[in-house]
């Protein structure tokens, strides 16, 4: 079997696995139900890794009570996810300011038009 190959069946294992546990638990990762935690899908997130890491920590790699290593896998992709809902919705939000002809500061960058905007938040097509 080829490496890719062999890495399309652990992504599909990984997608799986959280397509099931989005079916089950509803989209919480993404969107915490905020019952008893403030923390928004990212720090929410963190949390989750850390306890995943614990567990490596303290049972090893190897544990046979649980999959940890998919779980954490499965994790840090909601993570980048979730960063990336973030980003997408702050860049909503100041373009919208924007174009009412506000002005923004990121970080404390001055950032007073679209370019501007796109420059921080997608620095990679400029």
């Amino acid at each position: 079997m080829t490496f890719s190959e062999k890495l399309d069946i652990k992504i599909k294992e990984i997608t799986d696995l959280l397509k099931s546990k989005n079916k089950a638990y509803g989209n919480s990762a993404l969107n915490p139900a905020n019952i008893f935690s403030q923390a928004d899908a990212i720090d929410s997130l963190c949390a989750r890794i850390d306890d995943k890491l614990m567990r490596i920590k303290n049972k090893g790699i190897y544990d046979a009570t649980e999959d940890t290593v998919n779980d954490l896998i499965g994790y840090l992709l909601l993570l980048l996810m979730a960063i990336e809902d973030r980003d997408n919705n702050e860049y909503e939000s100041f373009k919208e300011i924007l174009d009412m002809g506000g002005h923004v500061n990121i970080n404390g960058r001055p950032i007073d038009n679209i370019e501007d905007l796109d420059n921080h938040f997608n620095p990679s097509i400029h």
